[in-house]
């Protein structure tokens, strides 16, 4: 039978979220109603850490760029998988131990894959194959 009462149980959380959304909403209006509004040639460059903006915001990156990027999360992500078997690591025993340096030893064939090819060294000149 089902309980009469199980969304009363959400109650408190939805008045929460309707109170942060009330309040986030009224603190944008607020400062947008309230605020100055002198808009000046230095608030409408972009910030870039005190330096000069020169270029078009619209240049194009190097592949290498983004694959530094994606490879910086792969092996992110690859890192996070050590903390699990650490926290277990005595349980596991030798099996663990060794499972571990076989995931390590393919973690690292592929670092050192992408160490030759190049791909983390961003001054080499980009080969044209024309």
């Amino acid at each position: 039978m089902p309980d009469n009462n199980y969304f009363v149980r959400y109650i408190p959380l939805m008045v929460q979220v309707v109170v942060a959304m009330a309040l986030a909403a009224a603190m944008v209006t607020l400062s947008h109603l309230l605020g100055k509004h002198k808009w000046t040639r230095a608030k409408n460059t972009a910030y870039e850490c005190g330096i000069e903006p020169t270029g078009d915001a619209q240049q194009r990156f190097s592949v290498k760029f983004y694959m530094v990027g994606m490879l910086f999360i792969l092996f992110d992500v690859e890192a996070v998988f050590l903390y699990p078997w650490a926290v277990i690591a005595r349980e596991l025993k030798m099996f663990g131990f060794w499972e571990m340096l076989v995931y390590l030893g393919l973690v690292l064939v592929g670092f050192f894959y992408i160490w030759k090819k190049g791909i983390l060294d961003w001054n080499k000149p980009e080969r044209s194959d024309l």
